[in-house]
């Protein structure tokens, strides 16, 4: 069967239509806050449009392309309809509305259409320089990642001194750095797609030991061009290319997560200017114990009224922790001219998954910090919240890619095993619905892939803030299912710790936590940015 792409396009133009219908009725008829379920399955039918949308110029370029755009097309659709049937009202919209792409779905929903994809996830189409950096780092994790993934992971392990020197010989801790700095970052496209490339690479031989590595270093990076001075850039930036420092970020609290503005961490100044005191608790610290330095947002102006006004970003030097926990006292000199004893003990937070890294609830007391290392000096006061903003810009993205590389890897171990294991005479791989569920598998990774490198296209010219959660609340649901669907494919193997699907599902579960709430995210940011542009839309 030959796909149509003008159908598709046609299909992903009127759901669309219908989720631009809902956004406007939304904004018309009260506050998220009061709809916050609708906004929620909006957001998300919103990035799963957007994904169709990516996926169009994907389909164009082969037969296979187009089958897969249609199968995904037929798919978001028929996940809209079913998001919206029995709240018409709330919608503001009429589920025949839907009506014209039955057709569409029917067919590119069709078993028999599924079973032919079930192989085949496609090419990627990467330019050949993006390729090289493809090869280069699946090698790296094929000879150094995935040897010994399974074992940190059973017995929560930190991640090898080797692999982390393995990355920074190879320059995976510069690629946002620019070269000015000691990094290899020469901006556009070639900084963001290499990092989403990179990034998927690293998460398919394991999101704890290598896919998330990165993730820290490219924070900072992006949180000292964004405000730093230009002697604080050339202070960190070539540490932070060349491996000799790692970072931890230090910005969530036991009781505030995503709602930053309400921090109680404390930084106090000195009496001789020379530092600053800092007090309080942060959690969720991942890579806090190996870490070198922490990226620490903490309240510099006691007047809570302002909320974010208030709050600054500091680099904190630590010494490096290995194990399950940790406690160190400053001594006096410590870090440039600390007074002494000042203390930190960190916790580590036991988690189902994503070993590796440890997670750690850090507890500081009369931690002392030089004042040169306040991100941007005075300039920067009352601006962390900004700067922690512009560090995770690019994290949403990437957290994305890392879903997209535990999605490939889960695949690729359930097509196998499908195709080895042999139940009632012959191969499951040959049943249809191993056949259809593999085949879902393969258009959602697809289209998850084809959608971040758009994203990153579009962050690279300035752009593209929105799409970036949205991708990444779509895909990180997506990774979810993904790896469910491949554990079931192996049946009671499936829940023993020696296949290492066990651990992709396990790890999945995380990205819809981590880097902003998934319900945050939906109802926060990207239903509050639909609910803004429909609404400037009406006033032009």
């Amino acid at each position: 069967m030959s796909a149509d792409l003008n159908a598709a396009k046609a299909v992903i133009d009127n759901a669309q239509d219908v989720v631009n219908q809902a956004i406007e009725h939304l904004a018309a008829t009260g506050s998220i806050d009061h709809q916050q379920v609708v906004a929620y399955d909006l957001a998300h039918a919103a990035a799963a449009v957007e994904t169709g949308r990516a996926m169009l110029d994907y389909g164009a370029k082969g037969d296979v392309e187009a089958k897969l755009t249609c199968a995904f097309i037929a798919d978001a659709v028929a996940e809209l309809a079913a998001k919206l049937v029995g709240r018409e009202e709330a919608w503001g919209v009429q589920a025949q509305q839907l009506g014209d792409a039955a057709g569409f779905v029917a067919t590119y929903r069709d078993p028999s259409f599924l079973a032919d994809l079930a192989m085949d996830p496609g090419p990627r189409h990467l330019d050949p320089d993006f390729e090289m950096v493809q090869d280069t780092f699946r090698r790296f994790a094929e000879d150094k990642i995935r040897p010994v993934a399974e074992r940190i992971h059973r017995h929560n392990e930190d991640i090898p001194e080797d692999i982390i020197e393995g990355l920074a010989e190879m320059g995976a801790f510069g690629l946002s750095i620019p070269e000015e700095y000691g990094g290899f970052s020469m901006g556009g496209e070639s900084e963001y797609i290499g990092m989403v490339v990179a990034t998927e690479e690293l998460s398919r031989g394991s999101l704890g030991v290598g896919g998330s590595l990165i993730t820290r270093p490219e924070i900072l990076t992006r949180a000292l061009l964004a405000g730093g001075t230009e002697e604080q850039k050339r202070e960190w930036l070539p540490r932070l290319a060349s491996g000799e420092i790692m970072n931890a970020v230090a910005v969530t609290e036991p009781d505030y997560g995503s709602d930053v503005a309400g921090i109680k961490v404390t930084a106090t100044r000195t009496d001789d200017g020379n530092g600053w005191l800092i007090n309080g608790v942060k959690t969720w610290c991942t890579f806090g114990a190996r870490a070198d330095v922490l990226m620490l947002l903490a309240r510099t102006d006691p007047d809570r009224s302002k909320a974010h006004r208030g709050l600054s970003m500091f680099i904190v030097p630590k010494p490096r922790g290995e194990g399950h926990g940790f406690e160190f006292v400053q001594a006096a000199g410590d870090a440039g001219g600390a007074p002494g004893g000042g203390k930190m003990e960190g916790r580590a937070i036991d988690t189902i998954g994503y070993r590796g890294m440890h997670s750690y609830e850090i507890a500081l007391e009369d931690w002392w910090v030089p004042a040169n290392n306040q991100i941007g000096l005075d300039a920067g006061l009352g601006k962390g919240f900004y700067y922690q903003m512009a560090g995770f810009e690019n994290g949403r993205l990437q957290t994305a890619a890392r879903a997209i590389g535990v999605m490939q890897a889960a695949y690729e171990e359930a097509r196998q095993y499908a195709l080895d294991r042999v139940v009632f005479g012959k191969p499951i791989a040959e049943y249809q619905l191993t056949r259809a569920k593999l085949a879902r598998m393969a258009f959602l990774i697809q289209a998850a892939r084809q959608f971040a490198y758009e994203v990153a296209r579009k962050m690279a010219r300035g752009e593209g803030q929105l799409e970036a959660s949205m991708v990444k609340a779509y895909v990180c649901k997506a990774a979810e299912w993904v790896t469910r669907e491949a554990m079931q494919i192996h049946g009671g193997f499936g829940y023993a710790e020696e296949y290492a699907v066990s651990r992709y599902f396990v790890d999945a579960r995380v990205l819809s936590i981590f880097e902003g709430a998934d319900e945050t995210l939906c109802l926060k940011v990207i239903a509050r940015q639909l609910v803004a542009n429909a609404g400037k839309a009406a006033g032009d």
